[in-house]
């Protein structure tokens, strides 16, 4: 990755250096993004772009809605010319007909986005400008078809064929270690010391998502433990003081922690594609691995306990059971897990595999399901099979071990 990513910025060094001059003008920045939407030479066109992204980065609160205001309203697409455009393909398809079509159905505010995304730097601050728009949104839901073609213009930039795995260890740079522990989004990591724990051993791996026009921003990273035997807890995972084991004595790779790291790229799945990649090379780095499991949080447990007026459990098999019952029983209306981890990883070809209580005894871990947690198997053989009755029947798999226990919870209740 650091090779690839040295290459990338190489080339747009050079494309660049020297190339943008200094930019002076007075006019109000939505001025500046109509001129630079005209016709423009790469230099005057990077020039503007530059001039209304250091403006972006300058303005308060107040001032980035109004900027979304005139993105939204102002670059819209015109109906009636989307309308007579499409008959005029109708009447007669052709190249020259069709084109005119697609470009009065895509909104302005697309084709500025990609033009300011044309210099050095500009993907990440397209980035931030969306998580301020995320931000906006719930107050002002008239801004939602800008978010609508953000998404859409990020969806393709950062696919997966742009994407670059990267391992993540003691030895990578500071700055992506403190981006580490500031992104840990499950089990925080509270010190130096804490994150040396999960990433120096010979028995821990950690493995991120970066993208070439952000190379030092991780966009999403996993933890991994290599263990004998599927784990039942967090703190004895993660316990300080624990006894390492070689890599190659291992029999199970578990996925313990998960972390979307830029809120502006909310709604871009990045989880699914990162797990099944770090598997597979695990499986081929580590042939003595036989199990590929998670040790995942269940969020919405105790919410739902709540809701369908439920006691909480009253022992360690009632805790097991309720999680179990929860996990296989609880819908929401389109038929698809209650449970947003639940959803994530059978949505991936998982399978329920174990509920664990007691599992994380953290003051978040007892909030959210009282401490119960689940494995989720990856059976690489199986994967594409469950994620197919997944997608099209909403059939969730599971072991016999957890039917038995939500049997069992929806007998006494």
């Amino acid at each position: 990755m650091s090779l690839f990513g040295d290459l990338i910025s190489t080339v747009f060094e050079r494309r660049y250096r020297g190339a943008l001059p200094s930019l002076t003008d007075d006019r109000p920045t939505h001025e500046l993004a109509i001129d630079l939407l005209g016709n423009h030479g790469e230099v005057s066109g990077g020039s503007l772009a530059t001039l209304i992204l250091n403006r972006y980065a300058a303005m308060d609160g107040d001032e980035k809605r109004k900027f979304f205001e005139f993105m939204t309203h102002e670059l819209e697409i015109d109906p009636a010319q989307v309308t007579e455009t499409l008959a005029t393909y109708q009447a007669t398809p052709s190249k020259d007909s069709y084109r005119a079509f697609a470009t009065a159905c895509e909104p302005k505010r697309q084709e500025l986005a990609r033009r300011l995304n044309q210099v050095p730097g500009a993907t990440g601050k397209l980035v931030g400008l969306r998580k301020d728009l995320l931000g906006f949104i719930h107050d002002h839901p008239n801004l939602a078809p800008l978010d609508v073609d953000l998404k859409h213009l990020f969806s393709s930039w950062f696919n997966r064929g742009f994407l670059v795995l990267r391992p993540i260890n003691w030895s990578s740079p500071a700055e992506i270690l403190e981006k580490i522990i500031a992104y840990e989004a499950v089990h925080a990591i509270d010190s130096w010391d804490d994150l040396r724990r999960r990433l120096q051993p010979s028995d821990r791996r950690c493995f991120g998502f970066f993208h070439p026009a952000m190379a030092d921003e991780p966009l999403i990273f996993v933890e991994v433990a290599l263990t004998r035997g599927v784990p039942n807890s967090i703190q004895d995972l993660l316990a300080d003081g624990r006894d390492a084991i070689e890599a190659d004595d291992a029999d199970t790779a578990v996925f313990y922690s998960i972390s979307n790291c830029q809120a502006g790229l909310a709604g871009i799945s990045f989880g699914n594609s990162l797990i099944k990649q770090v598997a597979a090379d695990l499986a081929q780095d580590l042939p003595n691995l036989r199990n590929f499991v998670t040790l995942s949080p269940i969020p919405g447990l105790n919410r739902w306990l709540d809701k369908t007026g439920q006691s909480q459990p009253n022992s360690a098999d009632d805790e097991q059971a309720k999680a179990a019952q929860y996990l296989l029983e609880a819908k929401r209306a389109d038929g698809l897990p209650l449970d947003p981890v639940a959803r994530f990883h059978l949505g991936n070809g998982a399978q329920i595999h174990a509920v664990h209580a007691r599992a994380d005894t953290s003051e978040n871990g007892m909030s959210q399901s009282n401490g119960a947690m689940v494995n989720y198997l990856y059976d690489l053989k199986k994967i594409a099979r469950n994620h197919e009755r997944f997608a099209t029947e909403q059939t969730v798999t599971a072991s016999s071990e957890v039917r038995t226990l939500s049997a069992g919870a929806k007998s006494g209740n």
